[in-house]
């Protein structure tokens, strides 16, 4: 999985996503963007955020429910450059 870019709808912010990353949750706490979370395995579902454009993939099957449209930053990462509405 190659770099990609997390574009922050609301700021227009643009962040560098490293290959190796171990989930987007961490690039956006590495940015010192704010994001509620109470976990790090897809269980609980705090990090919710909608996904406006791009695709991600996960490392495990999230075990919280998620809408279409809806990602969970904790256990996922871009499979491509990707906009999230935050």
């Amino acid at each position: 999985m190659a770099a990609s870019t997390v574009t922050l709808r609301t700021s227009g912010t643009q962040l560098c996503c490293p290959e190796g990353e171990s989930c987007l949750l961490d690039v956006l706490e590495l940015h010192d963007v704010p994001v509620e979370y109470q976990c790090r395995s897809g269980y609980c579902g705090a990090c919710r955020l909608k996904l406006v454009k791009g695709k991600v993939a996960y490392r495990q099957q999230p075990l919280a429910f998620i809408n279409d449209g809806e990602i969970l930053p904790c256990c996922c990462m871009p499979l491509m450059d990707i906009e999230i509405e935050i």
